[in-house]
């Protein structure tokens, strides 16, 4: 996959705009594969225009965590409408890390303060909203809009993972966010389980 600049990925959004559409929003995850903490889904909506572009957006996943931390401020500073909802590890263990990945990304998108006139999601997600929706399989690498969600979805759950640290110490959530790390499932087989795991994911541990 050809890398894109940031202006590709915005003309990319555009592309995908018909007539009549003036609001794009961008919906994105982070924290599906991890053991302990929510799901958080972000979606953004952003001026589409070149005046108003944020240099540098891109899949959260291929930026340092400063350069994540300052492209969310001006994301969340310049984004028409910005939202965040997290799903507790408790419902991922009740209705499983799909349909809540889901019911996330569904509730960000009702709660924007402007109703998108198309929602872009990442990947070959299907959501019961009601928007014109599509699916773009990298999105968060080729759509500006997805990006930006996912700068800020990962940025707010990094942030929500630290302060975990601070409850429950031995499992170093400021260096894993929750992910499946030697040094985390080591504490898990030393300590056990504390209430933020998921036990769906952490059965065979």
């Amino acid at each position: 996959m050809k890398m894109q600049n940031t202006s590709e990925k915005l003309a990319f959004d555009r592309a995908q705009a018909g007539p009549g559409i003036r609001y794009i929003a961008g919906v994105d995850e982070v924290g599906r594969g991890p053991l302990a903490g929510p799901v958080v889904c972000a979606a953004v909506i952003l001026p589409a225009d070149e005046a108003s572009l944020i240099e540098g957006v891109d899949d959260s996943k291929k930026l340092s965590p400063k350069k994540r931390e300052l492209l969310a401020e001006k994301i969340r500073e310049r984004a028409i409408a910005c939202t965040v909802y997290e799903v507790s590890e408790k419902i991922i263990d009740e209705i499983n890390i799909l349909q809540a990945t889901r019911l996330g990304m569904r509730e960000a998108l009702l709660a924007l303060k402007i109703p998108p006139d198309l929602v872009l999601t990442d990947g070959n997600m299907t959501l019961d909203i009601p928007f014109t929706q599509q699916s773009i399989v990298h999105g968060d690498a080729l759509s500006y809009s997805i990006g930006a969600a996912s700068i800020v979805a990962k940025v707010y759950r990094d942030h929500l993972m630290e302060k975990f640290a601070g409850q429950y110490s031995v499992y170093a959530f400021d260096k894993n966010k929750g992910y499946g790390t030697a040094e985390h499932i080591k504490a898990i087989r030393e300590y056990g389980l504390c209430p933020i795991h998921r036990r769906t994911f952490t059965k065979n541990l």
